[in-house]
């Protein structure tokens, strides 16, 4: 089973902008469904903080901590396509620095709902 980590906009889920957090992401990720082709086991979810300095960091730390480096890292629903949109990080930039950073491929989306 694949072993993946999420990324979440904390201040949208804060601001509860119709997601209340990370549920829909576990279970879409645990069901196989959305971007998820398979079940999958979902090892980390690691919330975004604005401006954003410290989600490398984060990611950084949950691998530590998790003793398991992820095989995937998806960008949530929320982080990837948020309304209103992030002012500080393009979700296209963040994905090609978290690869660069940790070779770790990066996906967009998780769920279908």
């Amino acid at each position: 089973m694949k072993k993946v980590f999420i990324v979440g906009c904390g201040s949208y889920m804060d601001s509860t902008y119709g997601c209340t957090g990370e549920w829909r992401c576990l279970k879409a990720a645990a069901l196989g469904e959305g971007e998820f082709k398979e079940p999958t086991s979902v090892i980390a979810f690691v919330r975004c903080e604005c401006p954003g300095r410290t989600l490398l960091a984060n990611i950084k730390m949950a691998i530590k901590l998790s003793e398991m480096k992820p095989d995937e890292i998806y960008l949530s629903n929320c982080f990837f396509k948020p309304k209103p949109d992030c002012p500080y990080l393009k979700a296209e930039e963040l994905a090609k620095t978290i690869e660069d950073n940790f070779g770790i491929k990066v996906y967009f989306g998780t769920h279908p709902y």
